[in-house]
């Protein structure tokens, strides 16, 4: 009988299995480390100009590019089979559609938490490191401000992760699912500074960049959501398109 549990190892071995896990995953490790420098740095050398900086925050703005990386993961779990056509042979052996995506989200979930805390701890690690050799001003995980920023960091990058199995299993196609996976986290971003001032607030606070962002906050915003009111927004985001993508996947032929 094929169980939750044999999906979910039969998803497993197709993920290791894939050529790019290994290229994206080392693209991530390489970003995290060069941006938490370079980001580092530039706050040392840019504060001291325009009068201090936030040095957590200074060392997470690497997640803005890492974000693109584990989506491209996320969308490379949904659609490398469609790619290849092994879809349908998933499809024949894993006959409950549902419990095949469940399988899916449940082994990049798992993928994506590790990945997620490893780069994010990394990232900051490094900037800090950056930071007080550059005798400038540095944070330590011992505040726990700082603390739940590193981890909601991570937290955050398996979500979008997450968000890009959504996406890749709804477009089927690798270079649609990668294109609206930027234009949620980067595009979006930048185009609401365009809107309307009531359309844009909404968007930063209800959007799931704008919310998912703020668990990395250090500071306090009257104006946004609290840091987990923010992340828990994402996760509805997630799980409604997860919830989407089961009903198409349900609905349309392989």
């Amino acid at each position: 009988m094929n169980t939750l549990g044999h999906t979910v190892r039969s998803e497993w071995t197709k993920l290791r299995s894939l050529r790019s896990t290994a290229f994206t995953l080392l693209t991530a490790a390489v970003l995290a480390v060069g941006l938490s420098v370079l980001f580092s740095s530039g706050a040392v050398r840019n504060g001291a100009e325009e009068g201090g900086y936030e040095p957590t925050t200074a060392s997470l703005q690497s997640f803005v590019l890492l974000q693109v990386v584990i989506a491209v993961l996320g969308v490379l779990v949904a659609t490398s089979e469609y790619a290849t056509g092994m879809i349908r042979t998933s499809l024949t052996a894993v006959p409950r559609r549902g419990r095949l995506l469940a399988a899916k989200a449940l082994v990049f979930s798992a993928v994506g938490l590790v990945v997620g805390q490893l780069v994010a701890f990394g990232s900051f690690l490094v900037g800090q490191a950056v930071l007080a050799a550059s005798d400038g001003r540095y944070a330590t995980l011992g505040d726990p401000t700082t603390l739940r920023a590193v981890i909601g960091c991570g937290l955050y990058l398996a979500m979008i992760g997450l968000l890009g199995v959504a996406v890749g299993v709804l477009v089927r196609a690798t270079a649609g699912a990668v294109v609206a996976m930027i234009a949620v986290t980067l595009l979006v971003p930048l185009l609401t500074t365009a809107l309307p001032a009531p359309v844009a607030e909404a968007v930063a606070r209800f959007g799931p960049f704008g919310a998912g962002t703020r668990v990395m906050a250090v500071d306090p915003d009257p104006v946004l959501l609290s840091p987990w009111a923010g992340f828990g927004v994402l996760c509805l985001w997630v799980f409604a398109t997860l919830a989407a993508a089961a009903v198409v996947l349900g609905r349309r032929d392989a």
